[in-house]
């Protein structure tokens, strides 16, 4: 396998858990949350505070951090009279550009698919699924009464829209924006990895 695959996903469609088989199924590096911790280390800011803003909508300038024009220090280094969170984000984009480089690898959210959106061998994924099977999925996770899960789920994915259409010219969820989208209620969550390894194979026997 030599592609970058980027996940977007609904709250509770399974994207974490359908990356994690992926990228196991593919033998490449797999990154979600292990993002963070890279980026936190890498830059030298607290985890806690790319945990805090995780996917979550602030001031951006995301299109000036993916065509390079971004402010920085003399030394190369993320400017120290920025803000803190455009520190965050800026270590956070960073980071993915550059554990792209390192090989193929499997990346959920935080706007990897734009991020990458220069590099010839990313391929991006949308998941969905049905609120029904969201919520149950939701329930058997985290501690949360029945009655406001549905609205838990909305709120989630009213977040992540948020942050994604600003930081991006792109608005989360259209179809344009990605290579495939998959309802994973119709597949399953082995079903969707066979999806995507069906895809991704044919994908690349057509670049070869």
């Amino acid at each position: 396998m030599k592609s970058i695959i980027t996940i977007s996903r609904e709250f509770g469609s399974g994207g974490r858990e359908i990356g994690r088989i992926l990228a196991k199924e593919m033998d490449v590096p797999f990154y979600d949350k292990e993002l963070l911790e890279i980026a936190s280390k890498e830059s030298g800011i607290c985890e806690e505070l790319f945990v805090k803003n995780d996917e979550s909508y602030t001031s951006s300038f995301l299109f000036s951090l993916v065509m390079g024009s971004y402010p920085m220090a003399t030394d190369g280094r993320i400017n120290p009279d920025l803000p803190l969170n455009h520190k965050i984000f800026l270590a956070q984009f960073d980071t993915i550009r550059k554990l792209s480089e390192n090989g193929p690898c499997v990346i959920v959210g935080r706007c990897a698919d734009y991020v990458l959106k220069d590099r010839e061998n990313v391929i991006d994924f949308f998941l969905m699924g049905d609120m029904a099977d969201k919520k149950t999925r939701i329930l058997g996770r985290y501690d949360i009464e029945k009655d406001k899960v549905e609205d838990f789920i909305k709120k989630t994915d009213k977040r992540r829209a948020s942050y994604y259409n600003y930081y991006t010219d792109q608005k989360w969820g259209a179809s344009t924006n990605y290579d495939l989208c998959l309802n994973t209620s119709r597949t399953g969550i082995d079903g969707a990895v066979k999806l995507m390894k069906e895809y991704i194979a044919i994908r690349e026997a057509h670049k070869a």
